[in-house]
Formats: structure tokens, C-alpha cells, sequence
């Protein structure tokens, strides 16, 4: 019996960097797991959809997935977009057991991805010490997802020691312009911003271009595919499978 398709379940984007590097982590998953059957899907924008995926799982013989969606908080697409078309798929397709895993979340592993891609954002900037950091990302109306951004941020400034604030590109303030101000006026004046996105699009731009505008000496690129990464997916995957298991009552 061969173990549970992955699907990595992306939210899609119109802008062509995004599936390129949301299909570039799926790659580098599959190199640290080649036995496992992994399969790449997208709410919205990009094909293929979720549906279009289990098909072709089913064609070829597999009877259970788990789905990892490839998002960093539990706001609502997360609550919301991804158990409804779960359960589009799992009342039309009754053959085959589907189970959502949880999203790959603000685990401090990501903190590696950070790091190794501010270091090469800032090759460039011939800043020798850092004053402050920012914390970017998406943002969202759900307060319990913006706290889970604030918490990474604070390992972040307790790993390196630097203050730190976070930002949000929608949904809430402050922007990462506002944020990267606030240090300066502070009188910070080497202040560096940590992407967390998973991948590049029109919200990671304009984050990237507020705190560039208001003074950053660095912005870091989305986290892209990495190890770090692609183990966390495998771990939730892991946890998913095992709730594929019926326990005997």
C-alpha cells in the first residue's frame, strides 16, 4: 500500500513569478522525499486546480491525500477557502479519503530562510552593523493571525539581538514604510526588512518598495524554495497522514 499523495495547495497568482516559485518549493520538496508521490494544485488564477489533481491521483491508483496548503497563517483563506474546496472535492469524489493538513504557519524554522536571504539582500548595501529590523508580511483582518507574525518577530529581534517591528502589506497597519519611519525617526538609520512571503507578487512588491522609499538599506527577497521550508511542508504532511489512519474502536 503506498503512502498518501501531497497535494502542496498554493492560493495562485496572476503574476507568473508566483507559480514558478511555489512549483520550484514543490521541486525541492520532492528531493527530500523522492518516494513520496507530491503534486502541486492552486485555489485561484493557475492551473492546475485541486480537482483537475485528484483526478489524475485517482488515475493512477491512489485512494487517500493529504492536503499542505502552502500558507503562513490561519486567516481566512485558510479557515475559509481551503476546507471549502476540500469538501467540494471530498462529496463529488467519495473514493478517495482526503484530509486538510494545517498550514505551514510561523515556525521558527523559517527564521533560517530569513536569514539566509537578508544576508544576500544585503551583499550590496556595505552595511556593516544593523540598527533594527522589520518583519513584513501579508497582514490580515484576523488579529490571531497578525499576532503569530508578531511572535516569529520576536525570535527574530531575540535571535540577533536588534529591535524589531513588524509591518503588513494589507488588512492592518503599519505598512512597511510606516514601520521602516518609525526607526529612523528613532534615529535608527540602518533598518533591514525580512520578507515572509512564500513567494513574489504584486503584495511582497509593494512592501518591498514602501520600506526602499522610506529608507531601508535592504529588503529581502520572498522565502522561496529552501530545505527549511520543504521539511515543514513534509511535516505537516506527516501529521495529516496520520490522521488518514482509522484507529480500531
Amino acid at each position: 500500500m503506498s503512502a498518501p499523495a501531497l497535494i502542496a495547495l498554493a492560493h495562485g497568482s496572476r503574476d507568473p513569478r508566483s507559480a514558478r516559485t511555489v512549483r520550484e518549493i514543490v521541486a525541492t520538496t520532492k528531493q527530500l522525499r523522492p518516494d513520496l508521490k507530491i503534486e502541486v494544485a492552486f485555489l485561484d488564477h493557475v492551473k492546475p486546480d485541486i480537482h483537475t489533481v485528484v483526478d489524475r491521483l485517482m488515475g493512477k491508483g491512489y485512494t487517500e491525500v493529504v492536503v499542505v496548503p502552502l500558507l503562513l497563517t490561519s486567516a481566512f483563506h485558510a479557515r475559509v477557502d481551503v476546507p471549502q474546496v476540500v469538501q467540494q472535492v471530498a462529496v463529488t469524489r467519495p473514493d478517495i479519503a482526503i484530509r486538510v493538513a494545517d498550514v505551514i504557519g510561523t515556525d521558527a524554522a523559517l527564521l533560517t530562510i530569513l536569514d539566509a536571504r537578508l544576508r544576500e539582500s544585503l551583499k550590496s548595501a556595505r552595511v556593516r552593523e544593523l540598527d533594527a529590523l522589520v518583519l513584513a508580511a501579508a497582514g490580515s483582518s484576523d488579529a490571531r493571525a497578525n499576532a503569530s507574525v508578531s511572535r516569529l518577530a520576536r525570535l527574530w529581534a531575540a535571535q540577533h539581538k536588534l529591535p524589531t517591528s513588524v509591518a503588513f502589506a494589507s488588512a492592518a497597519p503599519p505598512s512597511t514604510g510606516e514601520a521602516v519611519r518609525d526607526w529612523r525617526r528613532q534615529g535608527r538609520r540602518h533598518v533591514a526588512v525580512g520578507s515572509l512571503f512564500i513567494a513574489p507578487g504584486m503584495l511582497p512588491d509593494r512592501a518591498a518598495e514602501l520600506a526602499l522609499e522610506a529608507g531601508a538599506v535592504a529588503v529581502s527577497a520572498p522565502l522561496g524554495a529552501h530545505g527549511e521550508l520543504g521539511r515543514l511542508i513534509l511535516a505537516r504532511y506527516s501529521v495529516g497522514a496520520l490522521q488518514l489512519v482509522e484507529i480500531p474502536a
